[in-house]
């Protein structure tokens, strides 16, 4: 039973034991609810039989006392069984769904976008921690002890049992068939959320562009009719739960009329007494009062369904996995008959053979889309190829643990990514453990002490957002300090140079120079002036190996690559009229 709630809630072992504990709780919650109806029972009983004995008195007080402390209990014990461990819980989820996240292959995050899986971490948990503490436990409590209940009603008298319960089933039925609709309703109203949310961040982040291009009100348009789109789909959703809800809870208090309508009609012919006619409309009263919120809970159960299944997307995507344990010997990257595609099934990559000698640098050049940094990609196992094999120093990487696997790599990507902190906390991101001498040490290398000792509070200037602050030059010499302070045998520089100026190029490959010693370094780079270094240069046009070589050699054969040269030379001349 557990590992099916796991699975049809996304919880954990502990979560699904706690949802039961939940349930158990408010069982003994509304249980304890019909003490005070049996005590109110026994004293009308005394009453219609002439008064309360003198020796019964102390028995109703003792009663009374006894149910308001069992309530008090109960109520307690139910408060921390479900909220307290709801939000336990929910922190549980949240960590885990990061945790895969980190482990799934980066081809997942190429069918989503950051909108739509912080909405799965945030909002769906968020949702599911309120039906955790509200709607599955009381649902389960209010169904568990109205059978109970039934169970002692239909052993007093199955007529009158009868009329008090068989609104049940009818009422539960209708919320029972809004599944389908309202599954469909949760699903469009989730995906305006995301496009409003998509919307809303795109804007902020290209309000600049949309400035400069005087788009904000076309813009701003475009956005308001998404919100509304929101707004009018959240009313939708609205209606169609409380069609079914409305529905029902009309349905069951038919049930106090039948009860009052069969039980007259058995008082009069003397086959009910008084008493218990009276015990049974009392009864009735109490029992459809959870029900009412049974309902509205059952509705709100059903439609968890869509947010639970975003997260079991996440949850039951395959992992990259591998052994833990490196058995490279030395670190030549050697790509043998490498196909991949992407999810959309294009092939980018469909047969590269080339290897990057350890000590030596092998540039990735030629057209955009040819497959450049997807062979960088692949080397890091950032994706597992489609066929052929990728091999660092003889070792298999898909047999690898991709944590394990990146120990072996200091990677510096076309766009940077940085932290709202410090110079030298951003520079510290490489190796965590390092002394600030050493992040410091670094830091130069990259020729990032140019602009840092400059800056109002130096290393330990905050760089904003992403580093906002900043210009793209400074961003990316942060990104190569970060490299060199990892020191990994294996380098890839995906345009590592590109926001860089001509000065701040050359002094960063001669740093690079100082560092590559004994180390695989693979860079890719449309600058050709950037690559003419290279100890070997791999041409890669239409997802082959069109050439390779040494870049004199290339240049002799006067194919592809003497051509991007060619091209870019007279590029270089090329001025205003």
């Amino acid at each position: 039973m557990l590992e099916r709630l796991q699975k049809r809630y996304a919880l954990s072992r502990q979560g699904a034991k706690d949802l039961v504990k939940g349930c158990l709780a408010c069982v003994l919650q509304n249980l304890s609810f019909m003490f005070p109806v049996g005590l109110l029972y026994l004293l009308v009983s005394d009453l219609m039989n002439g008064g309360v004995p003198g020796g019964k008195t102390a028995f109703y007080i003792i009663g009374s006392a006894a149910c308001i402390g069992l309530i008090l209990l109960t109520t307690c014990v139910q408060y921390n069984a479900t909220y307290f461990a709801t939000y336990t819980e929910s922190g549980v989820r949240r960590i885990t769904l990061a945790e895969r996240l980190r482990k799934i292959p980066l081809s997942f995050f190429g069918k989503k976008d950051l909108a739509d899986l912080t909405s799965t971490i945030m909002a769906d948990c968020t949702f599911l921690e309120q039906s955790f503490s509200h709607f599955i436990p009381e649902l389960a409590g209010s169904i568990v002890s109205t059978i109970l209940i039934s169970i002692g009603l239909l052993i007093i008298d199955w007529r009158m049992a009868l009329a008090a319960l068989w609104v049940m089933p009818v009422a539960f039925a209708i919320v029972g068939f809004s599944a389908r609709v309202q599954e469909k309703l949760n699903q469009k109203a989730m995906d305006v959320k995301i496009a409003c949310a998509d919307g809303i961040q795109e804007c902020i982040e290209t309000v600049r562009d949309l400035k400069a291009n005087n788009a904000e009100q076309k813009y701003l348009k475009g956005l308001e009719k998404k919100i509304r789109a929101v707004e009018r789909r959240s009313i939708l959703n609205e209606f169609g739960l409380a069609a079914f809800v409305v529905s029902a809870s009309l349905v069951l208090k038919l049930g106090i009329a039948t009860v009052a309508l069969v039980g007259s009609i058995l008082l009069v012919r003397g086959s009910l007494d008084v008493l218990a006619f009276f015990m049974f409309l009392l009864v009735a009263s109490r029992l459809y009062d959870p029900l009412q919120s049974a309902l509205q809970n059952l509705a709100a159960v059903i439609s968890t369904r869509t947010n639970i299944a975003r997260m079991n997307e996440i949850l039951d995507h395959p992992i990259q996995q591998g052994g833990g344990r490196l058995s490279n010997r030395g670190y030549d990257i050697a790509f043998d008959h490498v196909g991949f595609a992407y999810s959309s099934g294009e092939a980018v990559l469909k047969d590269v053979s080339f290897t990057a000698k350890q000590g030596e640098v092998t540039a990735l050049v030629g057209p955009s889309g040819g497959g450049k940094t997807t062979v960088s990609r692949l080397a890091a196992r950032f994706w597992d190829v489609s066929r052929g094999r990728i091999t660092v120093g003889g070792m298999d990487i898909s047999e690898i643990d991709p944590e394990a696997l990146l120990s072996l790599f200091s990677i510096v990507f076309q766009d940077v990514t940085l932290f709202d902190n410090t110079i030298l906390e951003n520079i510290r991101i490489g190796n965590k453990d390092a002394t600030d001498e050493q992040v410091l040490a670094a830091a130069r290398l990259a020729n990032v002490d140019a602009f840092a000792e400059k800056l109002p509070e130096s290393w330990n200037t905050h760089i904003g957002e992403n580093g906002c602050e900043l210009s793209g030059g400074e961003r990316q010499r942060i990104s190569i300090a970060r490299a060199f302070l990892k020191n990994a045998p294996i380098i890839l520089l995906d345009e590592a140079t590109a926001s860089l100026d001509v000065e701040n190029e050359t002094l960063i490959q001669t740093a690079l120079s100082r560092l590559i010693a004994d180390k695989t370094v693979l860079v890719i780079a449309h600058r050709m002036r950037t690559v003419a270094g290279a100890d070997k240069i791999v041409v890669l046009s239409n997802g082959t190996v069109a050439e390779e070589g040494a870049p004199e050699a290339l240049m002799m054969k006067n194919g592809v690559y003497a051509r991007m040269v060619k091209l870019q030379t007279e590029g270089q001349d090329w001025r205003l009229a």
